[in-house]
Parts: structure tokens; C-alpha cells; sequence
């Protein structure tokens, strides 16, 4: 796995790059801006990104636009986002329309390295991995009041990347349980099902998020 890490914190990024590089993944490039992003990405054509919200020289969304930007030129182009707070519209902007593997992670998921190389992988193969504290705020919201308790349990969990026999293990359900849990909130949500994986929990959470699904 080849990856890019567009980063301005010194610290955070060598620790990503010598992480990532103890697993056996090929950091091809760290960057800190979001010209040499696009530069990198177009020299390497990484299979995964990960990007920091805010790089330089404003220090305000440079580096969500330069992801957005990268995944209009390479559409599908996997990236995964790191952010010091949780900012659902950012998350918002890379869900709309989105293809291709999605991440949106609070910096501080990052210490729980399992976990974040997970996640990283994910991304990587087309799936999402949407930090639970972003899902929470998507999820906050009146549309979701059509859904039962343990809809919304299901829900999370996709969002968060979670296949249906992850769920079922994580609720102590059978995996039928959760393929009919799926299907109601779908239905629920007026949403037909666009496919597997992550493309139904993109479709649901733009939804969430005030956009129709494609």
C-alpha cells in the first residue's frame, strides 16, 4: 500500500510516516501544503491519502479543499481526512457524491494505532471509516427520528464502516437481524439501496446531511 501524508505538524507526520513504515506501508511522500499534495499525488498516484484539514498558509480548510480538488482530478482517489475538531461539513463536502474510500478521523484516533491502520486500510480498499464522534453529529439530526433505537444503532455502526457481520458482533444479533435492520432504514430514509459496502452508508449519510444520494 502506497500513501501520501499531506501534514505541516512535524511531530504528528514523522510519527505517522515511522508507523506506517513498522507496517510495511510505503509512504511515498510527506508533504505540508496543499500544492505539494497535488504534486505528490500526481507523481505517485498513492492508493491512500491522508490529509490534515488545515494546512498552510491559512491554517483554515487548505487541505480539505486540496483533498476535494486531488478527487476531482482522480475521481475514486481514497483519502482519508485527520482533523483536530469534529467539523461535520467537511465531512459533508467529501460525502457529496463521493466514490471511492472515505475517511474522516479526529488526530487523537491516531494514537490508537490498530485501530487507525484499520481504518486506514479501509479507505484504501473503497470502504469508509468515519470517526464515531462525526457520525454522532450527522446522526443528531430530526431526519433520523423516523428510525427506532436499534436502527440508529445500525446506522452508526455502518457509518463508522462496520459490515453487517461487524454489527451483528458488536449487538449480539444474528447477521439476518441486521440485513432486515439495513433494509428498514433504508426504506425508512426513502433511499433505494445504490449497491454493497460503503456506497449505501455515503448514500445515507449525505442523506443526513441535507443532500439527496445520486
Amino acid at each position: 500500500m502506497r500513501v501520501v501524508i499531506a501534514e505541516d505538524n512535524v511531530l504528528l507526520s514523522g510519527g505517522l510516516e515511522l508507523l506506517l513504515q513498522t507496517r510495511g506501508v510505503d509512504v511515498a511522500a510527506v508533504v505540508a501544503d496543499g500544492a505539494a499534495f497535488l504534486g505528490a499525488v500526481e507523481e505517485y498516484r498513492p492508493d491512500v491519502s491522508i490529509v490534515d484539514v488545515r494546512l498552510p498558509p491559512g491554517f483554515r480548510d487548505e487541505g480539505i479543499r486540496a483533498a476535494l480538488e486531488a478527487r476531482r482530478r482522480h475521481p475514486g482517489l481514497p483519502v482519508l481526512v485527520l482533523s483536530q475538531y469534529v467539523e461535520p461539513a467537511y465531512a459533508a463536502e467529501l460525502l457529496d457524491g463521493a466514490r471511492g474510500g472515505i475517511g474522516y478521523l479526529l488526530k487523537d484516533r491516531v494514537s490508537r494505532i490498530d485501530g487507525f491502520v484499520d481504518a486506514l486500510t479501509r479507505v484504501a480498499a473503497g470502504g469508509t471509516a468515519l470517526d464515531p464522534e462525526v457520525v454522532a453529529r450527522l446522526m443528531a439530526r430530526d431526519t433520523v427520528s423516523v428510525l427506532t433505537a436499534r436502527e440508529r444503532e445500525v446506522l452508526a455502526l455502518m457509518a463508522e464502516g462496520a459490515d453487517n457481520a461487524a454489527i451483528a458482533a458488536r449487538l449480539f444479533v444474528t447477521d439476518n437481524a441486521v440485513h432486515k435492520h439495513v433494509g428498514n432504514i433504508f426504506a425508512k430514509l426513502g433511499l433505494t439501496e445504490p449497491g454493497a459496502g460503503h456506497r449505501r452508508v455515503l448514500a445515507v449519510l449525505a442523506w443526513l446531511n441535507g443532500r439527496p444520494p445520486d
